[in-house]
């Protein structure tokens, strides 16, 4: 016979297992720490099926970030109807978009890519150096303001503060990044990644948002110190290999895994891997959720992201504030495919309503 003092002991013992299965699972995963190895072939494949009435014409990122230590592009290819189809190269970044344009009255416009490309892990050995020095062209253009992430004012002052007592490059930036860590939070309620609007930001005491917000606000902060910073706009692609449920894509379906990262300049090192905002979104979203800022899994994060980060994510370009060939519109950067109908700019974070769908695979044969 089973009694009540029989039950309660069973649910306190399920209970305190609930509890302690996220940190046992933490445990039985391999540690937070990639290194680079092993080459990873992936495919995505990007469908847009446009509709409304009048002139369409969509913008499509592709992959264009080419670092031989992490990112290898390949070969893209696609199927479609539109009138007109162009590989567009924005002259400042580089950043390729594939330019489609449908005739007036095409009842069904589409477009169908297919993106091949190598990825691994990446992670910096403080200890060593040697990289050769940036070019002074690199080294201008990643120091400048944007439209939206400033250097100067209130932007500069906030860095100098979080940087104060450091000497070298790689003691402020990574003082900017534990500022950034510890005084922003991941809010779920930002639309789509956020706009990266750093001034604002700052402005109103509200650092709140999502990857394009606090990884905007760390590379601007570090470009107000002298050190050349970067974001770059991608997708994430694959799961975690290292147990993070939020740290990877969840399916073969990837529309909305957009995500950015950002990489900073230091002498003797070369471009260095980092992503505070990653550090938030394990604060905010890794199961259970809500989690302490010395749980496990935040902590190995918090040491891991700056120097390192996982080769599931593709980067598609480091471009901003970004005029769309052939329209009066500008976006901020392109990291979801664009499109317009009769002039009109689609919302790119509705993809159910413009009608898109992305798709990773890796291929293993």
């Amino acid at each position: 016979m089973i009694n009540r003092r029989d039950i309660l002991k069973t649910g306190a013992a399920a209970a305190g297992a609930a509890l302690l299965m996220p940190h046992q699972a933490f445990a039985q995963a391999p540690a937070f720490a990639p290194r680079p190895g092993k080459w990873r072939d992936f495919e995505v494949v990007t469908r847009l099926d446009l509709a409304g009435q009048g002139k369409a014409q969509a913008w499509i990122p592709l992959p264009s970030v080419d670092q031989p230590e992490w990112i290898r592009p390949g070969k893209s290819d696609w199927t479609t109807n539109a009138a007109s189809v162009e590989v567009v190269r924005d002259p400042k970044y580089g950043a390729q978009m594939l330019h489609v344009v449908f005739k007036e009255g095409e009842a069904a416009p589409s477009v169908e890519i297919r993106s091949r490309f190598s990825l691994r892990d990446r992670a910096e050995d403080f200890a060593a150096g040697g990289k050769p020095a940036l070019s002074e062209a690199e080294r201008k253009l990643y120091l400048e303001a944007t439209e939206l992430m400033p250097t100067d004012g209130i932007v500069r002052e906030t860095a100098e503060k979080a940087a104060a007592g450091k000497t070298g490059d790689v003691e402020k930036a990574r003082a900017i990044y534990e500022w950034v860590v510890a005084n922003t939070f991941r809010d779920a309620k930002t639309r789509g990644c956020g706009t990266g609007d750093v001034a604002s930001m700052l402005r109103t005491g509200n650092l709140g948002g999502k990857c394009a917000d606090l990884n905007a606000l760390y590379v601007a902060l570090v470009r107000s110190v002298g050190i050349p910073a970067r974001d770059i706009y991608g997708i994430r692609v694959a799961p975690s290999q290292f147990g993070y449920a939020s740290l990877g894509a969840g399916s073969a379906t990837i529309t909305k895994s957009q995500h950015c990262r950002a990489e900073v300049w230091l002498e003797g090192h070369g471009w260095v891997a980092t992503d505070p905002a990653d550090v938030r979104k394990v604060v905010l979203e890794e199961p259970p959720g809500n989690n302490a800022i010395d749980n496990p899994k935040v902590v190995a994060a918090r040491e891991t992201l700056f120097g390192a980060w996982e080769g599931n994510w593709l980067g598609y370009n480091m471009a901003h504030d970004l005029e769309l060939p052939g329209s009066r519109h500008k976006v901020g950067f392109l990291m979801y495919p664009q499109a317009e109908v009769a002039g009109a700019l689609l919302d790119c974070l509705d993809p159910d309503t413009f009608r898109y769908m992305i798709r990773s695979a890796e291929i293993t044969a």
